[in-house]
Formats: C-alpha cells, structure tokens, sequence
C-alpha cells in the first residue's frame, strides 16, 4: 500500500507531516529520521483503528 505523505518544516523548528487519504493522520518530529518514525507510528495506529473498528461492526 502507498499513502501520500506530505512534510512541512515547522516555523518553531523540526517537522510535521499529514496524510491527506487519512482524515486526521498527522505527527512530528525534531529531526526528519525522528518524524518518519512518528509517520510510519501514526499511520499503522490509525489503520489498525479503522480494522479493529469494521471487525466490531460484525
């Protein structure tokens, strides 16, 4: 799966970044390995979200 992942750098120093196919999905981070840490966190989190969230429905 490929997601789009869009990073800004922050005016107060580091970075942010939004996923913008995943409502809400957003992180940062001091350092750019430390945000792509965070992204790859944030991302898995709300996916799982949204799987545990469908099995309950069933």
């Amino acid at each position: 799966m490929k997601l789009k992942v869009v990073i800004h750098k922050a005016e107060e120093g580091g970075y942010w970044a939004e996923v913008p196919s995943l409502a809400g999905c957003a992180t940062q981070g001091d350092t750019f390995e430390e945000l792509l840490e965070n992204i790859y966190e944030a991302i898995e989190g709300y996916l799982s979200v949204d799987v545990y969230l469908c099995k309950r429905n069933y």
